[in-house]
């Protein structure tokens, strides 16, 4: 299995470079499942559900964050229905959003 790590996706500029290139780093690596960092991705603090919709139609399978998580107070409205977005583990019991998941490759 091929697993893809993106680090701290940045605002505009690191959508577009994901957006760029990650289809075809997935046909040429042949990557199986690709996790990205995406607490900073909306304008460099936080995480929206446009910008989060728009890495996974790039092809971002999971989106994992950090201490900036909820720097955008939009993503409590979705945090806790989306399973493909996950809160730090270490947050204390009653967090929104989810710590750990189960997924599937392609």
């Amino acid at each position: 299995m091929r697993i893809l790590f993106i680090g701290d996706i940045i605002g505009r500029p690191g959508r577009d470079v994901v957006s760029n290139e990650l289809p075809g780093l997935r046909r040429a690596l042949a990557i199986d499942f690709v996790i990205g960092n995406g607490e900073n991705a909306a304008g460099g603090f936080g995480l929206t559900r446009k910008v989060a919709n728009e890495l996974f139609a790039t092809g971002v399978d999971v989106l994992t964050t950090g201490n900036h998580w909820a720097d955008q107070k939009e993503i409590l409205s979705f945090i806790d229905d989306e399973d493909r977005i996950l809160r730090p583990l270490n947050y204390p019991a009653g967090t929104p959003g989810k710590g750990t998941g189960l997924f599937e490759t392609r």
